[in-house]
Formats: C-alpha cells, sequence, structure tokens
C-alpha cells in the first residue's frame, strides 16, 4: 500500500472519530465518567509511549544520519519547542472546559475552530510519521486516535452545552474533523519539498504528545481518588505504554 494511502485511511479513521460522541448519549452519568477515565489513562499512555518509544528515538537516528551536528542537543530543543507551542495553542486556541456548569454559548463555535487547527496540525503529524516508515505512521496515529476519543466526547458534550442540537452538534464536529485528511494530504506532498522538514516535526509533535499527557491527561487522572477507579486508569495508562511497545516490537523486532 502506498504511503499516500496510508495516510488517507489513517487521517479518515481519525476523522470518523468525531462520530463518537452520539455513544455515550444513552450512557449514564456514572457509566460514562468511568469509560472516561480508563480512556484517559490509555490516551496518556500511547502519548507518552509514542514520544518516548517513536518520535523522539525516530528523530535522533534521522539527524544523525543526515549528520547533524550536536542532534542529540537539536532534538531535546526541538521536543521542548513542540512543548511550548502546544501550551501557546491550548492558551489561545483549545481551551477545553472540563467544568460541565461552565458558560460555553458564545464558545461553541471559537471550540469548533481551534479543533480544526488541532486536527489539522495532527494530520501533518501522521503524514510526518509515514513519510519516515510505517511504523512510526502507524504508533503517531495510534497516539492521535487515543487522545482523540476521550477529546471529541468533551467537545461533543461543549457543542451540546452550547445550545447546539444534537445532529448539528456531530455534523460541526465532523466537518473539523476533516481537517485531519487535509493537513495529512499536504503534508504528504509539502514535507518533503521542505528538505528535511519531517526531522523537526517528529520531535516537536514528542514535545506536543508529552504536553498534552502531562498537563491535560495526567491531572485529570490525579482527580479520581476511589481506589478501583485508580487501578482501572493506572492499568489504562500502562496499555498504552505496552501497545506503543507492542509497535516497535512487531516492526523494529524489539527495543534497541
Amino acid at each position: 500500500m502506498s504511503t499516500l494511502l496510508w495516510i488517507i485511511i489513517t487521517t479518515l479513521l481519525i476523522s470518523l472519530i468525531a462520530f463518537v460522541g452520539v455513544f455515550t448519549l444513552s450512557l449514564s452519568d456514572r457509566r460514562l465518567n468511568k469509560i472516561l477515565l480508563g480512556l484517559v489513562g490509555l490516551a496518556a499512555g500511547t502519548l507518552i509511549g509514542g514520544a518516548f518509544l517513536h518520535l523522539i528515538p525516530e528523530a535522533l537516528h534521522q539527524m544523525e544520519h543526515l549528520g547533524h551536528v550536536d542532534h542529540h542537543d537539536t532534538v531535546m530543543l526541538m521536543v521542548i519547542v513542540g512543548f511550548v507551542i502546544f501550551f501557546i495553542l491550548e492558551k489561545f486556541l483549545w481551551r477545553h472546559c472540563h467544568d460541565k456548569e461552565c458558560k460555553i454559548h458564545t464558545f461553541a463555535y471559537l471550540n469548533l475552530v481551534g479543533d480544526g487547527v488541532h486536527n489539522f496540525i495532527d494530520g501533518l503529524i501522521i503524514a510526518a510519521g509515514f513519510l519516515v516508515s510505517v511504523e512510526v505512521g502507524l504508533a503517531t496515529t495510534f497516539a492521535v486516535a487515543a487522545h482523540e476519543i476521550p477529546q471529541e466526547i468533551g467537545d461533543f458534550g461543549v457543542l451540546l452545552h452550547g445550545g447546539l442540537a444534537k445532529n448539528k452538534a456531530l455534523f460541526y464536529n465532523f466537518i473539523t474533523a476533516i481537517t485531519a485528511i487535509i493537513g495529512g494530504i499536504l503534508g504528504y506532498f509539502l514535507i518533503p519539498e521542505i528538505g528535511d522538514f519531517q526531522v523537526y516535526i517528529l520531535p516537536i509533535a514528542a514535545g506536543g504528545f508529552l504536553y498534552i499527557a502531562a498537563s491535560d491527561l495526567v491531572p485529570e487522572l490525579h482527580k479520581e481518588h476511589r481506589k478501583s477507579r485508580t487501578r482501572l486508569a493506572f492499568s489504562t495508562f500502562i496499555i498504552g505504554i505496552f501497545l506503543m511497545w507492542l509497535v516497535k516490537f512487531t516492526f523494529e523486532g524489539g527495543l534497541h
């Protein structure tokens, strides 16, 4: 299968996650919160595993292969740059409301704009991964998908609380999700034309993954004090890391 086809299929699957919100409408708040906690733990684990097991090692390998001087320092600096970029983007665009009572009637549409930018960048990151190898592309896609599921459920709730009807909320959420496909296709054609650009996208994406896990997801896990749910969250967190290792083991025969 060609690289472009991999990118189109995976970004399309990422876009379809936008419809996950509709399946939560029949769930009780208690069941939904339990499911979300497990998904948040899984997302945190896959993001951290994807950053440390795939994106950063691959960036180091590529920079060394290209003969970059002080490639270790360059990669780590790019990881920090990615962390800071995602901090700025979340501060001004991706302000997710974690309080069910928050007033977001006028904010619902701004939330859609922020998600559109977010998903477009996700598409670029996925394209950069597949341009390196199928392994890095799949690992990146899985990490993106894992954190998109709880996020899309939350975004769907934000739109409903903002006064949008269910059908309209699903439609708008999907429209913003399609930007991942646009980002993926543009990334496929543009990244190779910018020389070694994907070498820098990988550690920047890793910094973004680490930011999302550290600032948004892990703090949510700490809010739960019940032992049974804490065990659930920790278990899915470890499963997320293990799945990232499994992808590496499958394609590379283990850690090197």
